[in-house]
């Protein structure tokens, strides 16, 4: 759609009373990017550095990786001075590294409201939700099928989500909209019910081609031309394999401006060595690879360092979350990274349990932390992630993005200021007296102290009248009170209806499909 034929719909749409009543809407209250006051945390010194990032060179110039059914990918190398045979690419060294270097240090991702733009790289955290799962989870209905339904709530919970940052993509798969076509409901529900930032399609390039379509109706061509206003998920086939329906959906993306986290997924010990260093340096090839490849498409296109890795139970063979060696991967994936001068994605809310208990919270908990004091830019499934993935939790969506609160608390470090100082407080106060009612204390006692929105800080007596509830069901209270509270952002009527006309004409033109 021209932005000539985009002006004359918002005009007959009423663009004026659609500002009017943007004015007018309630506002959710929404903090800003995390911008780090605190070092990072490095786990290996130089040498160590140095060691993984000679052997990741050797991996792809003496191993190689494949690029599978992709004729126009291996010209691409074979163009670039590299080795092709059949589908593998050996990549000499100091090549791959060469070609990253036109890749961005860091970009802005555009959200529709411009309050709610995010940075990704330098001293960002960019906090985005749960990613993938089939299945859903809540209190009352238990373990099912996720539907557009539930996809369309979890949105809405991740626009009223004060610490969330990012829409994000696919919180849950609606299962029951055919598979060929509900990346088109996905996005047009972060399109309208959120004006967060969101995340494109990348199951076949042409449902990224059809993500670029309908942001260029949300935003305008020109605007989607010169800025970036997705970030997707592009995930690496490990070990060193890129499949064609990964990459064709990076090559649209990159020719397009808009940004790729270029991701391993891995779990440690079937898809990669079992030790750290070894992991480590098969995520570097890989990242390396992909990165590279991106710019291959278009030098300066925006990408971000991934490395999703879990470690794998010797016992049964399923994946574990939250464990020590996952965390030490991640602190040194982000030292790579920053090495690399580029922004780096990991992490999230991770954890194996079944429900969003103690597990959960422990395995959670050690991933975030690892998130914060790694270096990572861009973390998804900070929230709502369960059994290893193939759940979203509404209980645990909540609760984990109120414990998002206590990453920006960490992050904004300790304040030396004179307020901070606190020595009017402590000469007004003296000895044996406290601090209540003094001066410093009623200035600042509404903003001193992070506060949770989920977790109960009642007297054990005032808990037990009110029903001795555990977490899991205050969590289950704040998503209805969420959603019954929720009030879509406003969208000019002509673009929605432009967005709707598209959706409309893409489905009539395949039949379905549910495989």
């Amino acid at each position: 759609m021209s932005e000539a034929v985009a002006g004359q719909r918002r005009k007959r749409g009423g663009g004026g009373a659609a500002r009017r009543a943007e004015r007018t809407a309630p506002k959710h209250e929404a903090a800003r990017f995390i911008e780090r006051n605190i070092p990072n945390f490095e786990i290996l010194n130089d040498e160590a550095l140095e060691i993984i990032e000679h052997n990741a060179e050797t991996v792809l110039e003496e191993i190689g990786v494949n690029f599978l059914d992709n004729p126009a990918a291996l010209e691409r190398w074979r163009q670039a001075g590299a080795t092709i045979e059949g589908e593998r690419v050996h990549i000499p060294r100091g090549l791959a590294r060469k070609l990253c270097a036109t890749a961005p240090s860091s970009y802005v991702q555009h959200a529709r409201n411009p309050e709610r733009n995010v940075e990704i790289g330098g001293k960002s955290l960019v906090l985005a939700p749960v990613y993938g799962p089939p299945f859903v989870r809540d209190l009352h209905g238990g373990r099912r099928y996720a539907t557009i339904a539930d996809f369309q709530n979890f949105v809405r919970l991740g626009y009223m989500s004060k610490w969330l940052h990012h829409s994000g993509g696919t919180v849950c798969e609606p299962t029951d909209i055919a598979v060929n076509k509900r990346h088109l409901d996905m996005l047009y529900a972060h399109m309208t019910l959120s004006d967060k930032p969101y995340m494109g399609s990348v199951t076949e390039p042409v449902r990224a081609e059809d993500s670029v379509k309908m942001s260029e109706i949300l935003f305008g061509e020109q605007f989607v031309r010169d800025n970036t206003v997705m970030t997707s998920l592009i995930n690496i086939n490990s070990p060193l394999t890129f499949d064609s329906i990964m990459m064709g959906a990076l090559e649209v993306y990159a020719r397009a401006g808009q940004g790729c986290i270029i991701s391993p997924f891995i779990v440690g010990g079937a898809m990669a060595p079992v030790s750290i260093a070894g992991t480590l340096t098969q995520v570097l090839a890989e990242a390396l690879a992909g990165i590279a490849y991106s710019q291959l498409v278009r030098a300066g296109a925006p990408v971000i360092f991934g490395a999703f890795v879990t470690s794998i139970d010797m016992n049964s063979g399923a994946p574990t979350f939250g464990t020590p060696e996952a965390s030490k991967i991640l602190y040194g994936a982000g030292q790579l990274a920053r090495r690399l001068g580029l922004p780096y994605r990991s992490g999230g809310g991770l954890c194996g349990s079944k429900l969003p208990d103690a597990q959960a919270a422990y395995e959670t908990s050690n991933t975030l932390n690892a998130v914060l004091l790694g270096g990572v830019n861009f973390c998804l499934h900070a929230c709502g992630w369960l059994e290893g993935g193939l759940v979203s939790s509404f209980e645990k969506f909540v609760m984990d993005a109120d414990q998002l609160g206590v990453l920006h608390s960490i992050a904004a470090g300790i304040e030396m200021d004179e307020n901070g100082q606190g020595m009017d407080a402590i000469f007004e106060v003296g000895p044996g007296g406290h601090y209540l009612g003094c001066a410093h204390t009623q200035a600042n006692f509404k903003t001193a102290f992070w506060r949770s929105g989920v977790l109960d800080y009642k007297p054990f007596e005032t808990w037990e009248e009110e029903g001795a509830k555990d977490t899991m069901t205050l969590a289950s209270e704040k998503v209805k009170r969420m959603l019954s509270e929720y009030q879509q952002p406003s969208l000019d009527l002509a673009i929605d209806e432009a967005l709707q006309d598209f959706m409309r004409q893409r489905k009539a033109s395949e039949p379905d499909a549910f495989v």
